[in-house]
């Protein structure tokens, strides 16, 4: 489960919830009621109230849904001449009667299935001026929700004075959202959650590529900065009846969270005080809140850094990777003592074993990770300088588990590469992650600029970084196949998968079973948690009832023999990104490789596969000098090729 957001501490008190939702998630497009959205808001309604929350909903849809019906039974009921005339439009107040009653007939059949009691309290704006009225609401209310009753309100459209639906913004309250707002000060609620059909409230019209999702409304610094886009296709007022609403609200003294309704889990990541939609409340302007940096900035700054950084020589990048592995030594009892925290932390968690291994920097290590960065440091990697040149392949964003050791063979790649470079580490590395970005990124001069490495610290920011196509050049995710199908299934950007590959030693029955064993217990036990660690022991037929294969069974795989004809069948015929013949499984790495160190092992066929370094991480650029020539239609023109010495 993901942690409490601090700003959401709160959540932990709430008792009695007001949900409203928004016509466009009640309904689809065409107008007809979004079903699935229904079903999953429903859910989400029934747990909420077995865990003893008092659930109070707010619909909006009806009208909607009756002129959709209406508009059907028009149809049916005229004559081919009848529709050759203008179509009047459907009086609002009709539509509203009708679709009322659908709509509530669904709720009450979805809540039904669920075993759930579902009531309908239909309202106007006159009725809110009178005081027994008021307390009588109260007291009704108050009787539902200790029968675990669901209260589902809607303003009553088809008998309201006002003039018609989605018109008439006068009134105590003028739509469902304020009516929302309004019900949660009269019924004392705890939180307002309003479901919208975008994320939360975002600095500009969502659809724009600069905008980002504020998660803390403060109007002191965010009332001037926010522009809004069209209103609901649907609705009254869209979002910024929904922002009005909230403000209202929350200077009541009722927090709200704007948030998505089309998620399936979105109300009760809220109650869970997760960081999404969101926040409005009355004491914002007073927290300490974090210089939040969006995504995009990150992103953006990543990619400026990245384009001063291939400005510099391949001397001076050189330089910058040994300034930072002399970092890394220099700071090695501190880096040591966040990770020790970072243990601490996961064995208190109950984290298993495999993954506390990967977390852990043992003895040695820091010195190990500066050696490789040297050795890297010392590579030729700056491209060819003909006609066609290596170039940086832009801003990376890579995701990786729990190994913090990755975050430092990953950044100096991307120095090395002249790459921007965005990463996000496993919560349980946190504090291991947090030093060492910060040595390294104090060992990148300013002409290049420390945001050449944007660490990302919540998990709630990767949705809005796999948006930025437009930024961010390759995703790597190094983790699980769920973790990388998930990422590809959410983005727009190339990725390059490093999923869990499967590494298999096979013993073929003419293997010397002495080498064979010495390979299969290297391969298996070195290093258990490494992903070149073997998984998958094959033996020939031959060798299933041998003495030696009893001695070797213990561990896991590679593949062993000594007849050369039958190996050169094997290396040239498994489909794999790296086969071995009579050699460990745990070769199979980058610094082993000669790359220096790797981003990961790619299990992609395209681009890059295997063990990926620093040409892998490179692109390729065609540079043509000429002297004033032009094609001209290739007229007379005989083109001829040759390679010119360097």
């Amino acid at each position: 489960m993901a942690a409490m957001d601090p700003t959401r501490a709160f959540i932990k008190d709430v008792k009695r919830v007001i949900i409203k939702v928004g016509t466009a998630v009640v309904t689809r497009t065409e107008g007809r009621l979004a079903l699935g959205r229904l079903g999953a808001l429903c859910e989400q309604v029934k747990e909420l109230n077995s865990r003893g929350f008092e659930v109070i909903l707010v619909t909006s849809g009806a009208v909607g849904v009756g002129r959709q019906r209406l508009r059907y039974r028009r149809l049916l009921n005229s004559s081919f001449s009848d529709l050759q005339k203008p179509q009047v439009e459907l009086d609002g107040k009709a539509c509203a009667a009708v679709g009322q009653n659908g709509l509530m007939a669904l709720y009450d059949a979805l809540f039904s299935q669920l075993d759930v009691t579902s009531s309908q309290l239909l309202v106007t704006d006159s009725d809110f001026k009178d005081p027994d009225f008021r307390m009588q609401l109260s007291e009704t209310v108050n009787s539902l929700l200790a029968l675990r009753v669901i209260p589902v309100f809607n303003e009553n459209d088809a008998i309201s004075t006002r003039k018609a639906p989605y018109e008439d913004s006068s009134g105590i309250f003028w739509d469902n959202d304020s009516l929302a707002a309004l019900l949660a000060m009269e019924l004392k609620a705890d939180l307002l959650i309003l479901l919208s059909d975008v994320e939360g409230l975002y600095s500009g019209p969502p659809s724009e590529p600069q905008s980002k999702i504020i998660h803390t409304y403060v109007k002191e610094k965010h009332h001037g900065e926010i522009t809004f886009g069209d209103k609901s296709r649907v609705g009254r007022g869209g979002m910024t009846a929904k922002v009005k609403a909230a403000i209202y609200s929350a200077s009541a003294g009722t927090p709200v969270v704007i948030t998505s309704g089309f998620a399936t889990d979105s109300i009760t990541k809220v109650l869970k005080g997760e960081r999404v939609g969101t926040l409005f409340h009355q004491d914002a302007s007073l927290w300490a809140l974090p210089n939040e940096v969006s995504a995009r900035e990150m992103a953006v700054s990543a990619r400026e850094c990245s384009r001063r950084l291939q400005s510099v020589s391949s001397e001076e990048r050189k330089k910058i990777l040994l300034d930072i592995a002399d970092a890394l030594e220099a700071n090695e009892k501190l880096i040591r003592t966040e990770n020790e925290s970072d243990i601490a932390a996961a064995q208190q968690a109950g984290i298993e074993k495999s993954l506390i291994s990967r977390l852990t920097l043992k003895p040695g290590k820091i010195s190990s990770l500066a050696k490789s960065i040297r050795v890297l440091a010392n590579m030729l990697a700056d491209g060819l300088i003909l006609e066609k040149t290596s170039c940086p392949l832009g801003v990376l964003l890579i995701v990786f588990e729990s190994r913090p050791d990755a975050l430092v063979q990953i950044a100096s790649l991307a120095v090395r590469s002249g790459n921007g470079l965005l990463l996000k580490g496993g919560k349980e590395a946190m504090r291991s992650n947090a030093i060492l970005h910060k040595v390294i990124c104090g060992a990148i001069p300013s002409t290049v600029g420390d945001k050449l490495i944007g660490l990302v610290t919540s998990r709630d920011e990767i949705p809005d970084l796999l948006k930025l196509d437009d930024v961010i050049d390759l995703v790597i995710p190094r983790g699980s196949n769920k973790l990388v199908s998930q990422i590809k299934a959410s983005t727009k950007i190339p990725v390059l998968g490093h999923a869990d590959g499967i590494c298999h030693v096979y013993i073929d029955r003419s293997a010397d079973m002495d080498m064979a064993k010495r390979i299969v217990l290297d391969a298996k036990t070195d290093y258990p948690a490494a992903c070149n660690a073997v998984e998958t022991l094959l033996i020939h037929k031959d060798l299933l009832k041998t003495e030696g294969l009893n001695d070797i069974l213990l561990e896991l795989k590679t593949e062993v023999a000594e007849d050369l004809k039958v190996a050169d069948i094997f290396l040239h015929q498994v489909d794999s990104a790296a086969v071995f013949h009579n050699a460990s499984t745990r070769f199979c790495d980058g610094a082993r490789f000669g790359l220096g160190a790797e981003v990961g092992i790619s299990t992609s066929r395209i681009h890059a596969r295997g063990p990926v370094g620093v040409e892998g991480l490179l692109t390729t650029r065609w540079i043509l000098r000429g002297s004033g020539q032009v094609v001209n239609g290739d007229q007379g023109v005989v083109y001829t090729h040759n390679n010119l010495p360097l």
